[in-house]
């Protein structure tokens, strides 16, 4: 969601909004000091979305997410949480839930999108039930802390989509002021951003960000906040949208 307000360049952003239930996760570091050199790592961010279908039983619908929680215990997971979409901002989307996790490397997320226990939880609990699904990968632009989230954040996600011919001049200022957003707005835990890698699960969307609160209380009491409204606006012009 950290929607931002669509001008030429852009389609109108894609957002959803969902709370995080609580999955544990060991801690990470994510650098290491010596007395010479300090490393840090990229955190590679992974969003599904999920369109159950229509008049699914209850109880298959807590099976598959009860089964993609459970992949947080998974070695190249960092961070994992699935639930139900609490609002989408988009009118041709009608998905219903999403997952969120990240990874230390983009090796990570390959080994944990083979992982058998991950093809199972999708083959037995996942593809049954859902009529829809898109996937959207990128690598964070900053270390986002703490890497697993507390019980009941509210997480939003936004994709945009480039116009033809844009260039990575407006790109970078695209970027730019979806960064700048955290610095001048209350209430925001955590944002990254970045350039989609996955293009074949992501229907064209190109640039995504995740900005995560509090609360669900907290994130819409940043929508109305009047200067969170204008960096939205300060959106260059090159986004087309879903």
């Amino acid at each position: 969601m950290l929607s931002v307000k669509p001008r030429p360049l852009f389609s109108p952003p894609f957002s959803v909004t969902f709370s995080s239930p609580k999955h544990s996760k060991r801690p990470f570091t994510l650098s290491t000091k010596s007395s010479k050199t300090s490393i840090t790592m990229s955190i590679i961010e992974h969003v599904v979305l999920f369109k159950v279908k229509d008049d699914t039983d209850q109880a298959k619908v807590n099976m598959m997410l009860n089964g993609l929680n459970g992949l947080v215990s998974l070695d190249p997971v960092v961070h994992l949480t699935a639930g139900p979409v609490f609002r989408t901002r988009s009118p041709i989307s009608n998905f219903t839930h999403m997952l969120h996790s990240r990874y230390k490397s983009k090796e990570d997320l390959n080994s944990y999108s083979a992982h058998p226990d991950h093809l199972r939880v999708v083959k037995e609990n996942v593809l049954p039930i859902c009529d829809d699904i898109m996937a959207v990968d990128w690598v964070a632009d900053n270390d986002p802390l703490p890497l697993s989230l507390p019980c009941n954040s509210a997480i939003k996600v936004t994709f945009l989509k480039l116009k033809e011919n844009v260039t990575d001049e407006v790109q970078g200022e695209i970027l730019g002021v979806i960064k700048g957003i955290k610095d001048n707005v209350s209430g925001i835990q955590q944002i990254t951003c970045g350039e989609n890698f996955s293009p074949a699960r992501a229907r064209g969307f190109s640039i995504a960000s995740v900005a995560v609160f509090n609360g669900v209380n907290e994130m819409e009491g940043s929508e109305e906040n009047e200067e969170y409204v204008n960096l939205q606006k300060q959106k260059p012009d090159p986004v087309q949208s879903p």
